[in-house]
């Protein structure tokens, strides 16, 4: 999931739709959105291509992994043979950085035109956030 959830991030940041980048690897956008969900898993070849198509190393899709995401715990804790059950996982939607709106958003920022209007609109994000 956390291979799928980057893999759209950088889609959404490059605008790029689903159907663009399946034409590009040489998939069906269906199989793309399998990958996003992290319904399918994505072979290392297919990474490999991905990855090669976005402009970005294979370790990106791989940033910020930690042992909550893995579902790894620290091996003191771990009895000898705990099973071969999965950990449970929080919902993919939980973080706000993995949400549409905030990938529309950044997407938004970055075509304005200047460095000047995106610091405006930075300043007036964080002021109006300062609310209460």
């Amino acid at each position: 999931m956390h291979v799928g959830s980057r893999l759209r991030l950088r889609r959404t940041l490059l605008g790029l739709s689903q159907e663009q980048l399946a034409a590009a690897v040489g998939v069906t956008f269906q199989q793309i959105q399998k990958y996003e969900r992290g319904s399918n898993r994505v072979s290392a070849s297919r990474l490999y291509d991905i990855a090669r198509v976005m402009g970005v190393p294979i370790q990106y899709f791989f940033e910020d992994i930690d042992d909550e995401v893995t579902g790894k715990r620290p091996t003191q804790n771990l009895p000898a043979m705990a099973g071969l059950a999965e950990m449970p996982q929080a919902p993919f939607e939980q973080d706000p950085m993995k949400k549409n709106e905030t990938l529309e958003l950044v997407h938004a920022y970055w075509r304005l035109p200047s460095d000047e209007q995106r610091e405006a609109v930075l300043k007036m994000l964080k002021a109006v956030g300062r609310r209460d």
